[in-house]
């Protein structure tokens, strides 16, 4: 794997998943960019929870688990926001792992 994200004249190293190696390398394009390696195309439901994330991440120093993950949206975002089938549409794979992926956090660790 590319251990670098090329956006214009800036190499911005990930680690061997793919996650950012510093958290203040993020900002939207980065995001963008992130999600295009995974297939998606981020929407304004994709922002609501990636922006969400790192909000709680700020606040806990911590990236959550999926359960932790549908917890927190389904609070702050609403019972149909805050299930697992509609975090699966949005983010293949692991939900909590995927979004805090594209979110430019660290791997949540007890996510498989």
């Amino acid at each position: 794997m590319n251990n670098f994200l090329n956006i214009h004249d800036s190499k911005i190293p990930l680690d061997k998943e793919g996650y950012l190696k510093d958290l203040q390398d993020w900002n939207e394009e980065v995001a963008s960019e992130l999600a295009a390696k995974e297939d998606i195309v981020l929407g304004a439901s994709h922002w609501e929870i990636l922006k969400l994330l790192r909000v709680f991440h700020k606040r806990h120093r911590l990236s959550p688990a999926t359960r932790a993950l549908i917890s927190l949206v389904k609070r702050e975002l609403g019972n149909h926001k805050g299930r697992s089938v509609y975090l699966m549409k949005l983010f293949r794979g692991s939900p909590a792992r995927t979004a805090c992926k594209l979110a430019g956090l660290p791997r949540p660790d007890n996510c498989l």
